[in-house]
């Protein structure tokens, strides 16, 4: 029992860890625009299947370390996850039943919230300029969304995390 509990833990931590990866993986600049929120996407996910496991405390420590990874301001990227976390922590009964496609709508509404959230701070000190392909990563999310959740989804059955 005990050993399947850490097993579990394990799992989350892993796509967690990987999603951080892919955040920092070095693209070409002409793309780099483009990059999908990958650790906002597993977070949803994870809070969306295991309430009870993974929230608003998880979602202001990877942001932190979101926040270390890309050299940004200390906080920026935890407020944004914790806002996000606490959205799908009070919408999550009512996503999961839905369709794919209207969780691709919910899981990019909640990506719009989280940049318009960035963006704020961005704005505030000074350190992005806008421009409409700041928006892209949000589209980019909705539309992946279905294909994560599955490969997460089926991850979590196959080692049985719950």
């Amino acid at each position: 029992m005990i050993y399947e509990e850490a097993s579990g833990s394990r799992y989350i931590l892993i796509s967690l860890i990987i999603a951080m990866a892919l955040t920092i993986l070095p693209l070409p600049d002409s793309i780099a625009g483009y990059r999908p929120e990958w650790v906002a996407l597993v977070l949803l996910y994870w809070i969306m299947a295991l309430p009870h496991r993974v929230g608003i405390n998880i979602a202001w420590l990877l942001g932190i370390c979101l926040d270390v990874l890309k050299g940004a301001l200390l906080g920026q990227h935890a407020l944004a996850l914790t806002v996000l976390a606490f959205l799908m922590l009070n919408l999550s009964l009512r996503i999961r039943v839905y369709p794919f496609w209207q969780q691709s709508v919910m899981v990019g509404m909640m990506l719009f919230v989280y940049h318009a959230l960035l963006l704020w701070i961005y704005d505030m000190t000074g350190t992005v300029e806008f421009t409409w392909a700041y928006w892209s990563p949000v589209l980019l999310g909705a539309l992946l969304w279905p294909w994560i959740f599955i490969m997460l989804r089926d991850l979590r059955r196959r080692h049985q995390v719950r």
